[in-house]
């Protein structure tokens, strides 16, 4: 499904990702652990090249985009197959819950307004805001225009979900809806990339975790792999500062 080769990123002289090497298979959950400034949301704006990578090459459903030498063509296919969730929402201020979610679907897609409408609906009744449709963004909570975001990322009908810390702008009130929502999709076979600090979701919720630190992917496995038998000293020493932390509820 997805598969990151040699991926790096330079900002003038200073490399902030170390040829990334990944491999997501179609309907996996990925999170993506580290502390802050490891190169987690670098690598994810790389994949839909909201970040342009220096090296390497990505591929996802089949097309493979070469980052040193990308034609638009290349870079407009590669992004039509991912669709990001951003920490800040992202939302257009000036137009409601139901009209943010319709704009990618008449925009992008070029479905007709009635038939991106109805479509629409359903998403937002699928992440619990069906009585928000009229809304602005102003007139909702965080966890309200998160998942409004999310419903626009499922309408464009992508490959893969980006989730940027998703939930890293809320209250700690208004966490448990969002993942809640998050975990939904999860059970329907999306497949799922996700930068995260909840490391309790993530144990329970991703199928392959991935720590990174300074550029590079320290170690990754399989959460029960991952959470209670780290093997780098790194991984431990990250883990330890979470031990503590208790299980989420939703």
């Amino acid at each position: 499904m997805i598969k990151l080769s040699q991926i790096k990123k330079s900002y003038g002289r200073q490399e902030v990702l170390h040829g990334i090497d990944l491999t997501v298979g179609k309907g996996d959950v990925v999170a993506i652990l580290g502390p802050s400034g490891s190169g987690k949301t670098t690598l994810l704006r790389c994949i839909n090249y909201l970040e342009r990578p220096s090296d390497g090459e990505i591929t996802i459903d089949g097309f493979t985009v070469h980052c040193k030498r990308p034609t638009k063509a290349d870079i407009h296919h590669l992004r039509k197959k991912s669709a990001m969730v951003f920490q800040q929402y992202n939302l257009f201020r000036h137009k409601t819950a139901l009209e943010n979610v319709m704009e990618g679907l008449v925009v992008v897609h070029k479905l007709p307004k009635e038939q991106a409408r109805l479509r629409s609906v359903e998403l937002l009744e699928k992440v619990g805001l069906g009585d928000k449709l009229d809304a602005y963004p102003s007139q909702l909570s965080g966890g309200q225009q998160q998942r409004v975001g999310i419903a626009r990322a499922l309408a464009l009908g992508p490959k893969v979900i980006l989730f940027d810390e998703p939930t890293s702008s809320l209250d700690p009130e208004l966490v448990g809806e969002v993942l809640s929502v998050i975990r939904k999709i999860a059970k329907e076979g999306i497949t799922m990339i996700i930068v995260t600090h909840e490391m309790s979701f993530a144990q329970d919720v991703a199928s392959h975790v991935v720590f990174m630190d300074n550029g590079t992917i320290v170690e990754q496995g399989k959460p029960s792999e991952l959470f209670q038998s780290p093997k780098e000293e790194r991984t431990k020493q990250f883990l330890k500062r979470f031990a503590p932390e208790s299980a989420y509820s939703i």
